[in-house]
């Protein structure tokens, strides 16, 4: 196994974090990640050599996990990972933190000892993730992995077929290449075909794409693509709500776009009404809204103006039943709508 020295300049016998990486680092890092990263600097400090193994041991990881926090980090840009010809790790880069990630400048390699003759491991990466011509043979050996054959179950029920050779190539891609989990693959899978994309060829660019930003979970994923629909920023900014979504908003948003299945002009027509109508409550305000219409089979903008007709009729109806002089009867009326979804939503 490679021995990997860090090493800088100076030598302090202390482990000092920057308060810039505890403010715009930590947050989005995982238990492994964090580890791993203050591990780097606790070696570079001590300027003692280190391998993959080392400190999988150390943290009771698999070199896998290792690996996979050491390309989260280099995506990150705090680090960059130095490989020989053979595609094989032979060298640590920690880079130094200035006030935006672009600044960081590679000034400061570090000298690197001589690599030892290592066998086949997690360290040998393709540092371009170049998807490798993988063997009969391999194909094999994958397939009949313990946990291959739940993760392929996942991803022939997400295309609806079963797979050929060449998408289990590209699965095992994902794994031994790109390091990702079971997870973090199934949601892969799922959030291109749920983007109507079942072509492998192009779930390989998503998957490359994100092993480029250093994703390992599918909560990083999430929060990565989220940040780019533009469908849900649509719909925050219609709904008068900057920042990212929480949680819940992208579950409500979600659910308006692919469980009741409305178009997004049906969907800005009820952000138009509830900003109108409520300063509060504005997500379950227009998810009353939109339930409605999914009840009432609106399909498109003409149908909420049948509704809307169908309203006033009823309306007009009940205020020559209550007697159209009862001025007190009549503002009720106009407002009942508004002002009894408020109260529901108050009192829940």
């Amino acid at each position: 196994m490679a021995r990997l020295t860090i090493y800088k300049d100076s030598y302090v016998d202390s482990t000092i974090v920057s308060n810039y990486f505890i403010d715009h680092y930590m947050k989005d890092a995982n238990d492994a990640q964090l580890k791993v990263y203050l591990y780097l600097i606790r070696m570079l400090n001590a300027n003692r050599a280190i391998s993959v193994s080392d400190i999988a041991d150390q943290f009771n990881h698999t070199e896998k996990d290792v690996m996979r926090a050491l390309k989260y980090w280099e995506g990150r840009q705090l680090l960059n990972l130095e490989y020989d010809e053979d595609g094989s790790l032979v060298g640590i880069h920690l880079r130094d933190l200035k006030e935006t990630p672009a600044e960081n400048p590679r000034e400061k390699a570090l000298p690197l000892p001589a690599r030892e003759a290592q066998p086949d491991s997690a360290e040998n990466v393709l540092p371009a993730f170049r998807k490798p011509s993988y063997s009969a043979d391999q194909l094999l050996e994958f397939r009949s992995r313990e946990e291959t054959a739940q993760l392929l179950f996942i991803a022939q029920t997400y295309i609806g077929r079963p797979l050929t050779p060449g998408e289990m190539k590209s699965i095992l891609f994902f794994m031994d290449e790109l390091h990702f989990s079971e997870d973090l693959i199934d949601y892969l899978i799922q959030y291109c075909v749920d983007r109507g994309k079942k072509d492998f060829k192009y779930i390989d660019k998503v998957a490359v794409s994100w092993a480029e930003q250093g994703i390992t979970t599918p909560k990083q994923a999430q929060k990565m693509v989220t940040r780019y629909d533009k469908n849900v920023y649509a719909v925050m900014n219609q709904l008068g709500k900057s920042g990212s979504p929480t949680a819940k908003e992208l579950e409500f948003i979600n659910r308006w776009i692919k469980e009741y299945g409305f178009s997004m002009d049906i969907i800005f027509e009820a952000c138009e009404r509830t900003v109108l109508a409520t300063d509060k409550h504005r997500f379950e305000y227009a998810d009353s809204i939109l339930s409605s219409w999914l009840k009432e089979n609106v399909h498109r903008k003409s149908d909420i103006l049948r509704i809307d007709e169908l309203y006033q009729q009823k309306r007009r109806s009940t205020a020559k039943n209550t007697g159209a002089g009862n001025k007190f009867n009549q503002f009720k009326q106009n407002d009942y709508d508004f002002d009894k979804l408020e109260r529901e939503l108050l009192s829940n």
